[in-house]
């Protein structure tokens, strides 16, 4: 009897194990959304208020979660003094100061930094031009994870109930 309720005990948490992959697998595809959802935001308030970069930085804050407004706040503020020598630096310094709890892949953090790039430039058509080429590239990216996680969340569950039971074959 202990040997069936060893068994199966070993059996759900293997189980458990692979669904909690499969959560956070979908929960990073929820960052990566985010992310894209703030750029979007950036682009916005700059291409229809015109404002000054660290203006539309501190607008943006407003209306994101934690730890995204503390990130923007303090790209606002140093934009605002003028920290360090260009823009891109100041943005690469803050995402991986108040960014890195997300633990984002290397890809995408690279992604990410090559936002910087594309907001420090100063003529509006090629800041569009170049905003809508960043947005395209991160859709890309965001349905290559959504086509991966279904069948990665399926795998990691089976994997785990598989895992689980080979545990108790050689348990027993």
């Amino acid at each position: 009897m202990q040997r069936l309720v060893g068994g199966i005990l070993i059996i759900t948490a293997t189980a458990g194990a692979g669904y909690i992959y499969g959560t956070e697998l979908k929960r990073y595809l929820g960052k990566i959304q985010y992310l894209r959802y703030i750029a979007c935001l950036i682009k916005g308030e700059i291409e229809y208020t015109g404002a000054p970069l660290s203006e539309a930085f501190s607008a943006v804050a407003q209306r994101v979660k934690e730890p995204y407004r503390i990130w923007l706040e303090r790209v606002s503020v140093h934009t605002e003094r003028r920290d360090e020598s260009g823009f891109s630096r100041i943005w690469n310094k803050c995402i991986d100061r108040y960014l890195k709890d997300l633990n984002l892949k290397t890809e995408h953090s690279i992604l990410l930094k090559e936002l910087g790039t594309f907001l420090g430039q100063t003529d509006r058509e090629t800041f569009n031009r170049s905003m809508q080429l960043y947005l395209n590239r991160m859709d890309l990216e965001i349905e290559k994870l959504r086509e991966g996680l279904a069948a990665k969340k399926r795998i990691s569950g089976w994997l785990g109930i598989m895992s689980g039971i080979f545990l108790v074959v050689i348990l027993i």
